[in-house]
């Protein structure tokens, strides 16, 4: 899913959710689409009951209930599972002894482990502001990560083309996901992965999926690959350049140079190994874009900017949907969907199957977005072609959450209004602007709030 902190430690102190934990790879509640969605995103009410400040000094857990309003996440379910902390610890030896943990490796490894109350936070916020994708993509791809992915390329090219012969994935899409998830391992993470899995496996909402996780952790300190000291990374558990969840390092890490370790974190090339890996056992196609920025044209049935509404780069083409900058498609019989990130007077994309696999590392369509475009800045590729809507303002959580609202009062929405949005609320919103005669690109701009509100 995936951590950038140290320089942005403080930012990410601050973090909520972009998108569900990943049922692949990763997990997404932690790192760079945490902070950028949330820099400036401070918990608001005023904390009740401190707790003991987190790790390296950070800010502690406010004592108050969680946002999401789940029972494991109200104040006193969370101080009564932090009593019972040791004992929910012990009792995981069993599951731990059935992995193949020994009793030795379990006690040196779970002594001194103490719940890290303001996880609970971060688990639970919610953004007061979102950034714009435009504003997303300008600060992860930049001249600066640019030039230190091509230093990177250049410093491991053997290393590179070693794993791209033997996995056939794309040396820049893996150095595009070492940059955007740790900045070049400069910004991996500093909490105790094992600590924190600890924590989020015995107090709050997630616990049976955190139990999975923390027996993983303890798994790879067993085995040896890494020690306590290397597993360190974001408040959910990732960890490593490429920010790999402990059970998604079960299942891709590789020993790439063959001196028995599967190491992600210091070992370069185990770690574009296992990256590889991970993208290839996710159906990776060899050879093939992630996907194309096309020209939308006016008039078009926005309902068909879905991800189930699969169709040929040549039918896309035959809709009016042209390649922007008007080359051809070099395979027109590639399949992909339309998506339109900021609406009908924004750059529009046609995804491919690289572009799916993408999500399952992370499945925020931002976040794929930016590893894409990254990787073809890395190739030499040019800029996006079409200017963003940069006029357009971000709606703040209570403006989206009136919006919600508003579209449940006309029956458009059926879900309950969080301030989250997701497909059902941009369905809703594509039902409201058809019915108006606007464009129905389920684009939550301030002017379509307005034009709900009867403005």
């Amino acid at each position: 899913m995936k951590a950038l902190l140290k320089t942005w430690a403080g930012a990410l102190a601050l973090a909520a959710l972009l998108s569900p934990i990943a049922a692949g790879a990763q997990s997404s509640e932690n790192g760079v689409s945490t902070f950028l969605n949330n820099l400036f995103a401070p918990k608001s009410g005023t904390p009740q009951q401190q707790a003991a400040p987190g790790p390296g000094g950070a800010p502690p857990w406010s004592g108050e209930d969680g946002a999401s309003g789940h029972p494991l996440m109200t104040a006193s379910a969370i101080r009564e599972a932090a009593a019972n902390f040791n004992n929910c610890v012990a009792g995981m030896w069993t599951d731990a002894a059935r992995r193949g943990i020994s009793q030795e490796s379990f006690q040196k490894f779970t002594a001194g482990l103490s719940p890290d109350l303001r996880i609970m936070d971060l688990m639970d916020s919610q953004p007061e502001f979102t950034k714009a994708i435009w504003d997303y993509l300008d600060i992860l791809v930049n001249d600066n990560r640019m030039a230190k992915g091509r230093e990177i390329l250049a410093k491991y090219k053997r290393e590179f083309d070693a794993v791209e012969k033997a996995y056939g994935v794309d040396r820049y899409i893996i150095a595009s996901i070492w940059g955007i998830e740790s900045n070049y391992s400069t910004q991996i993470g500093d909490r105790s992965v094992l600590n924190s899995t600890a924590t989020l496996a015995c107090i709050g909402r997630r616990q049976k999926y955190f139990k999975d996780e923390f027996l993983v952790a303890l798994e790879i300190l067993h085995r040896g690959d890494l020690t306590p000291e290397q597993l360190r990374g974001s408040w959910a558990g990732a960890f490593g350049p490429t920010q790999f969840m402990p059970t998604a390092f079960k299942r891709y890490a590789v020993d790439a140079d063959g001196d028995g370790r599967r190491d992600v974190v210091d070992n370069p090339y185990d770690l574009i190994a296992s990256t590889a890996n991970n993208l290839k056992k996710d159906g990776w196609q060899s050879g093939a874009t992630w996907g194309y920025e096309i020209v939308i044209p006016k008039g078009f049935n926005f309902m068909l900017a879905d991800r189930s509404k699969v169709m040929t780069l040549a039918q896309w083409d035959h809709l009016g949907v042209k390649r922007a900058g008007g080359k051809p498609y070099p395979n027109p019989n590639d399949k992909a969907y339309l998506l339109a990130p900021a609406g009908a007077e924004a750059p529009g994309f046609l995804m491919l199957q690289n572009f799916r696999v993408i999500m399952k590392y992370n499945p925020a369509e931002a976040y794929a977005l930016a590893i894409g475009h990254f990787a073809d800045r890395l190739r030499g590729g040019a800029p996006f072609i079409q200017p963003w809507p940069r006029q357009e303002r971000v709606l703040s959580r209570a403006e989206r959450l009136e919006l919600q609202q508003l579209l449940a009062q006309r029956g458009f929405y059926k879900g309950t209004p969080d301030g989250q949005f997701g497909g059902e609320t941009r369905n809703a919103l594509r039902s409201f602007q058809a019915s108006i005669g606007a464009p129905a690109d389920g684009f939550a701009s301030a002017d379509v709030l307005e034009r709900l509100r009867g403005r």
